[in-house]
């Protein structure tokens, strides 16, 4: 019996400039994904609603609701995937939509196979982030249960996005070790050639916010480290 073909991932696309919108939407199908496109924010959160699906690609500027606030609005509903797209590599836009929970972001113009190879790296980290080890870790007041996938701080669940779970977890691997933000950058974020430190920096804020500011020290000149106190 012939086992069915892999179902394509679904793309949402908001952009709400016509010429972007429909060279990104050409080159994705053409690498064998799905795509809903959007040109403004509130079209782009009822087709997110509608259809769910794999991987959020949202412009920052959008009319209507910008993408900052709709990627917060996704992130509130689902642990989907979002990567934000800019005009500018300003570091105002890109702390901003990384802070509103989006897992990584690219600068317009973009080469298409960059693109691909960021959404495929991101749905990668979500798959491997669904994947139980056989083992639990407790951190003083914090505790990871790797089975479950669950994460426990003084007895209270605590929610992580899939980025930050994988995050949290190459810290649980090396408790004490120091990990440059160069490793992090592979482990997490599947960047071997490497990429822009400020994608962990404002994970690494995130994730300190969620399971306690003193749990992940920063050593200064070389990168981060899981505290490895009882």
């Amino acid at each position: 019996m012939r086992s069915e073909p892999p179902m394509p991932m679904i793309v949402l696309l908001v952009e709400d400039d016509d010429v972007i919108r429909e060279a990104t939407q050409l080159a994705l199908e053409r690498n064998g994904f799905t795509v809903d496109v959007a040109a403004d924010g509130l079209t782009g959160l009822a087709a997110f609603r509608a259809r769910r699906p794999d991987v959020a690609l949202l412009d920052i500027m959008l009319p209507g609701m910008n993408g900052v606030s709709l990627c917060r609005q996704i992130r509130e509903e689902s642990p989907t995937p979002v990567i934000m797209m800019s005009a500018r590599a300003d570091p105002v836009d890109v702390v901003l939509g990384l802070e509103a929970g989006a897992d990584d972001y690219v600068t317009k113009p973009f080469d298409s196979t960059v693109l691909v190879a960021r959404i495929r790296a991101v749905v990668r980290r979500m798959s491997r982030a669904a994947v139980p080890s056989q083992q639990g870790s407790v951190f003083g007041a914090l505790e990871v249960d790797r089975d479950a996938l669950e994460v426990r701080l003084a007895g209270r669940p605590v929610e992580l996005t899939p980025t930050e779970l994988r995050l949290l977890l190459c810290f649980v691997d090396s408790p004490g070790t120091v990990l440059t933000r160069d490793v992090l950058l592979e482990q997490v974020w599947d960047y071997q050639w490497g990429g822009d430190s400020r994608v962990v920096d404002v994970h690494v804020q995130r994730l300190r916010a969620k399971i306690g500011q003193d749990m992940i020290e920063t050593v200064r000149g070389f990168g981060y480290k899981l505290r490895n106190g009882a």
